[in-house]
């Protein structure tokens, strides 16, 4: 028997896919992957779905010498998002986010050059727009994505996430038209723990599976 609800993040997007099929075919459907792990789930979303796949770039800010402790997030856009608690609890200066935001900054630009090159940034208005990653801890990261789709007026924001802990799950519903999670384990910990294989994604893999994706960056047909 296996111990953990997912193999691989290949196999957690089949998963995922199964539960957005009322999507399948539908000119407006735009998926968008948070890199970098995101983006293996997205893929296989998109693939069964036969929508366009892209990418929403977003940065955690992680809590100096605890990095993997996200007190916020910033998206492109000049978005950014902060774990009020975290950084009430930690009496983390406007100084030392701003440090570390700078710092994210640099990354975010980065990789937009790399994984965009030439490939046009996606219309997002009026599109219904999946929103998709390997997993959701403190939502952080997650809430930096959807204030920045916001701004572009999509027609509806749909999140989905192999696993998240409940907590995270009910505040994030909130925030968007629909949410698809497909296990909120209550003792969550860290989203590794409920893979098999979590393995970091590289910014190669990230490449590839974008060049990959045979479905074009259309506008959504008019009627």
């Amino acid at each position: 028997m296996r111990e953990k609800p997912f193999l691989n993040r290949t196999e957690a997007g089949q998963l995922l896919a199964k539960k957005l099929t009322t999507y399948t075919n539908c000119s407006d459907v735009l998926v968008l992957a948070l890199p970098r792990g995101g983006l293996p789930v997205a893929f296989e979303v998109a693939r069964a779905l036969k929508a366009s796949l892209d990418i929403c770039l977003v940065r955690k800010l992680g809590v100096p010498g605890h990095k993997e402790l996200a007190m916020g997030a910033i998206a492109t856009g000049g978005v950014m998002v902060l774990n009020e608690e975290v950084v009430q609890n930690l009496g983390i200066s406007k100084e030392i986010i701003n440090q570390v935001a700078a710092q994210e900054q640099q990354e975010l630009e980065r990789r937009d050059r790399l994984y965009r090159g030439n490939r046009p940034v996606p219309q997002v208005k009026d599109r219904t727009v999946l929103l998709i990653d390997d997993g959701i801890a403190t939502g952080s990261t997650m809430r930096a994505a959807i204030t920045t789709l916001r701004y572009q007026q999509p027609k509806s924001i749909v999140v989905a996430v192999p696993v998240a802990p409940p907590s995270t799950c009910n505040e994030l519903k909130r925030e968007v038209d629909q949410f698809v999670c497909l296990t909120m384990p209550p003792a969550f910990h860290a989203i590794g723990l409920w893979y098999e294989d979590f393995s970091q994604t590289t910014d190669e893999q990230v490449r590839n599976l974008l060049a990959q994706s045979t479905w074009k960056q259309l506008s959504p047909r008019r009627t």
